[in-house]
């Protein structure tokens, strides 16, 4: 999973798992650029900032056409604050549409001759918030499930010169996690709802989007990699457990995977 020779794009790449995409592109060989409003706090070696806002497709476009070439493209610039659905004014649910589903739409446009040309691949930086219910970033989800349909149509219609895929992402332990999951104890308390009983690093994902980027998925095109360990425990079988039903008696046709929900 060598990228030597190739040129990538990292969007938001500057901190947490952008900053560990374009770590582990570099680590692969690749020319690595990240695109950002603000410079990295923590140097990322191998790397050349760009300064960026995704969000000004003029800006976007200029910035694309001066690059030589471009052979991958990382949409991950994205995010959004924990807000209730609620209120007249839609301003901030707007917003987080054209940063999580706008812009990625609008940078891969303008990269598409480059990418054309080298035959390049295209990862999308989704989340499981798109796959399930997100209430307090209902929008972020509404993006997230919108930016994975629009990979694979992308797949569809930009075939056979450019592959384009989506990860899937779970709870990552980046620099910020203690903004949404709270303190070492609460942190803890999250990854045990994980099978894997920990929240990802920035280098699990990186390692996956080489992954994806490289000739070993040369293939993969119009995919979903959920990289979320395992996904979430079933809050039924927590509560079952908790009340004692996990030791009730099962009936027999049930305990063999027969019962009618299974």
């Amino acid at each position: 999973m060598e990228l030597h020779g190739k040129l990538a794009v990292v969007t938001g790449g500057t901190r947490g798992v952008g900053a560990g995409i374009a770590r582990a592109l570099a680590a692969a060989g690749a020319e690595v650029l990240v695109c950002a409003r603000r410079p990295p706090e923590v140097p990322l070696p191998g790397t050349e900032f760009v300064p960026l806002d995704v969000r000004e497709a003029d800006a976007v476009r200029r910035t694309v056409d001066a690059l030589p070439r471009l052979d991958v493209l990382v949409n991950n610039a994205g995010g959004a604050p924990h807000r209730p659905f609620t209120g007249p004014d839609p301003g901030h649910h707007l917003r987080v549409l054209e940063l999580n589903l706008l812009a990625p739409l609008t940078v891969s446009l303008a990269a598409h001759a480059h990418l054309r040309r080298a035959r390049g691949s295209v990862v999308m930086i989704g989340s499981v918030g798109g796959t399930r219910p997100s209430p307090g970033t209902a929008a972020y989800g509404a993006a997230k499930a919108g930016l994975e349909h629009l990979a694979r149509s992308m797949a569809v219609e930009w075939a056979p010169e450019v592959r384009v895929n989506t990860l899937v992402v779970g709870m990552v332990r980046t620099e910020r996690a203690h903004l949404h999951y709270g303190d070492a104890e609460g942190l803890a308390a999250v990854a045990r709802t994980v099978p894997l009983g920990r929240l990802a690093d920035p280098a699990d994902i990186g390692a996956a989007t080489v992954f994806l980027a490289s000739d070993a998925a040369a293939y993969v095109s119009g995919a979903s990699l959920h990289v979320h360990g395992g996904g979430e425990r079933p809050a039924f079988l927590t509560a079952a457990t908790a009340t004692g039903t996990r030791d009730r008696a099962v009936p027999e046709g049930e305990r063999k995977g027969e019962g009618r929900d299974r």
